[in-house]
C-alpha cells in the first residue's frame, strides 16, 4: 500500500484542481492519498468524488500556519470535523489575513521598483480560497523576473525580502487544541525543515505532546537522511505517529512527485484511529 498525506490542490497554492490531483495520485500508483490544502477544506467534496471515481481512499485534510517561539510553524490535521465552529472561525481569521496581505506585498514590491498589479496576483490564484505568497511569486514568474516560486521566494518574499509582509497565524498550541476539539489528528509538517530544528526540539515536541500533538512529518524533501533519522528516534522516543508525504503543489515545487516519500501502512492506520468516530 503506498501512502502519501501530504498534497495541496488549487484550492490553495497547488496547480491541480482537487479531482485532477486524485486521478494523478491514482496514476502515481498511490493507494491511500490526503489532500491538505492551506488554511481550507474547500477542495474536499470534489476530491472525494473523484477519489471514489479512481478507486483510492481520500484522507481529508488541511496545512495550517501557526507560529511557535516567534517562528511559522506549519501543522497539518487529519480528519477534522469541517463542521466545528471553532476551527471554521480560526480558518476564516488566518485566510482573512492571507487575502489582506496580497495588497500590502504588491505596494511594497511596487516601492521596490517591480512592475506588478494584484490584478496579476489574482490572475495566478483563480479561485483559491487561499491566495497568498505563492501566488505572488506565480506573478513574478509570469512577469519573468525570476525563473521558479523558490527563486521568487528567495529573492522578493522570504523574511528580509522587499516584498514580505507579515501576517496572522495561529500560536501553535492553540490549533493543536482546535484540531483535537474537532475530532482530527494533528501532525507537526516537515518539522526540520527552513532551520526549524532550532525551535522544534524534542524537549519542545515533548510539550507539544502533552498538548495533543500526535505525529511528525519525517519523511519529507527538505529533510536530509541524517534529520529524518534523529527525527524517527524523538519519535519512538515520544511514542509519535511518523508520516512521509510529497508536500505535492502540482507545477508550483519541484521536485516534489507524487509518491516521492510514502508512509508506512502500520502508521497510517494509527493515525486513523486518532481520529474521533465522525471522520
Amino acid at each position: 500500500m503506498r501512502i502519501d498525506l501530504h498534497t495541496h490542490s488549487s484550492a490553495s497554492d497547488g496547480t491541480d484542481t482537487p479531482a485532477q490531483l486524485m486521478r494523478e495520485a491514482a496514476a502515481a500508483g498511490l493507494d491511500v492519498v490526503a489532500l491538505t490544502d492551506h488554511d481550507a477544506m474547500s477542495g474536499w467534496a470534489e476530491a472525494q468524488q473523484a477519489a471514489d471515481a479512481v478507486g483510492i481512499t481520500l484522507v481529508p485534510g488541511l496545512e495550517v500556519s501557526t507560529t511557535f517561539e516567534h517562528r511559522g510553524v506549519h501543522l497539518l490535521g487529519y480528519l477534522p470535523d469541517p463542521t466545528y465552529a471553532p476551527l471554521v472561525a480560526e480558518l476564516d481569521r488566518i485566510l482573512a489575513g492571507r487575502t489582506s496581505r496580497t495588497p500590502g506585498m504588491v505596494a511594497a514590491l511596487r516601492d521596490a521598483g517591480i512592475e506588478i498589479t494584484e490584478e496579476d496576483v489574482r490572475r495566478e490564484s483563480g479561485g483559491s480560497v487561499a491566495a497568498g505568497r505563492p501566488h505572488v511569486a506565480d506573478a513574478l514568474v509570469r512577469l519573468g523576473l525570476v525563473d521558479d516560486r523558490t527563486a521568487a521566494f528567495a529573492k522578493f518574499l522570504d523574511p528580509g525580502r522587499p516584498g514580505y509582509v507579515n501576517r496572522y497565524a495561529t500560536p501553535l498550541e492553540e490549533m493543536i487544541a482546535l484540531i483535537v476539539d474537532a475530532g482530527g489528528v494533528p501532525v507537526i509538517a516537515h518539522p526540520w525543515g527552513r532551520r526549524g530544528e532550532t525551535v522544534l526540539d524534542a524537549a519542545a515536541l515533548s510539550g507539544l505532546k502533552d498538548l495533543g500533538l500526535a505525529g511528525i512529518e519525517v519523511d519529507h524533501q527538505d529533510h536530509p537522511p541524517e534529520l529524518r533519522a534523529r527525527l524517527r528516534a524523538i519519535a519512538a522516543d515520544l511514542d509519535l505517529v511518523v508520516t512521509g508525504s510529497s508536500d505535492h503543489h502540482g507545477l508550483g515545487k519541484i521536485d516534489h512527485d507524487l509518491g516521492v516519500n510514502t508512509t508506512d501502512p502500520e502508521q497510517y492506520e494509527r493515525l486513523v484511529s486518532l481520529a474521533r468516530p465522525h471522520a
